[in-house]
């Protein structure tokens, strides 16, 4: 253990909706957890050995504990699977300190929220923070079904309920989403807050890009990473300038993978480049960037890259190693 991990109890398990459970998580010594802001998440040591990360998804003056919720994914890579079916009221897991890379706008008008299914999680935290300081705020929900939508007791109860609008893909077509007319009309103050699945992602910063919004407005954050077809990737060399030693990257290996065979230890989590734990700087050579981490302007420079997921485009990377 280390500054940056903690070891927390499981106070509360509860199942709150189709295939989602929520853990809430205390000191097991009853002290307050470290101070986090909306949008942070933690990496949670799942049993098994799997680090992964959960957005807290309670509102931030709430230093008794933290709450995250955990959907059962069905090609799970055991992250899920081991929160669903191995972590109890009661046990003690470690977790990493909250950390923040889909934090709210400061100076914004207005705050726009759409969350789709489990990526209400960091919205819902959001959301508490702006009631709370008197932001402007609304929040669109989007789920297959109602069963399958989180904490709908929590939100009607809430002091700002009237805030959020509902949409569920298996009922009227009048409460559908409509994005092209929300994103269309939306006041030029206003910054955009998107979580979900891919495929929800994209299709709701495609159409805000499409109506001009600009790339400071939209803030977004990934789950999970697109599986990347490896069929055309080649071998490629990585220099480390620290100590001169040139270690190969097979075709079929990451550069992480790789550097830990040859004894140089880079730190990661997801390994899925989403988190931003392993990112490194490139003193020469291109990249080829497969992160979700990195903005498009920082990914443009070159000069850092995930190594967990993230390969070359020139012969040889050039790293601060």
């Amino acid at each position: 253990m280390n500054d940056s991990t903690l070891t927390v109890q499981v106070a509360r398990r509860c199942i709150e909706a189709e295939g989602i459970v929520s853990f809430e998580l205390a000191s097991p010594d009853g002290r307050e957890l470290p101070a986090f802001d909306a949008g942070a998440h933690i990496d949670v040591h799942v049993p098994g050995g799997l680090v992964r990360q959960y957005s807290l998804c309670n509102a931030p003056h709430e230093r008794s504990r933290y709450r995250i919720a955990v959907l059962r994914e069905a090609q799970s890579r055991g992250g899920s699977a081991g929160m669903h079916d191995a972590v109890r009221e009661g046990d003690e897991i470690r977790i990493g300190v909250p950390r923040n890379h889909f934090a709210l706008a400061s100076g914004a008008g207005r705050h726009l929220l759409l969350a789709g299914g489990i990526g209400l999680t960091p919205l819902l935290c959001m959301a508490e923070h702006l009631a709370r300081t008197g932001g402007a705020f609304e929040m669109h929900y989007c789920t297959r079904s109602r069963s399958r939508a989180a904490f709908l007791e929590r939100i009607a109860n809430s002091a700002w309920a009237e805030h959020v609008q509902y949409h569920f893909d298996d009922e009227d077509d009048a409460q559908r989403l409509r994005a092209d007319a929300l994103l269309a009309q939306a006041r030029r103050d206003t910054h955009l807050y998107v979580c979900g699945p891919q495929g929800f992602m994209n299709a709701m910063l495609d159409t805000a890009r499409a109506h001009g919004w600009p790339e400071d407005r939209l803030h977004y954050e990934f789950f999970a990473a697109p599986a990347a077809g490896a069929s055309h990737d080649a071998a490629f060399e990585v220099r480390l300038a620290r100590s001169g030693r040139t270690v190969l990257i097979p075709a079929d290996c990451t550069v992480t993978k790789a550097l830990a065979d040859a004894g140089v230890d880079v730190p990661v989590s997801c390994e899925q480049g989403i988190c931003g734990t392993c990112i490194t700087r490139v003193l020469e050579g291109e990249p080829d960037h497969r992160d979700l981490y990195l903005a498009p302007e920082e990914q443009a420079r070159n000069d850092q890259f995930l190594p967990c997921c993230s390969r070359a485009k020139s012969r040889q990377l050039v790293l601060d190693l």
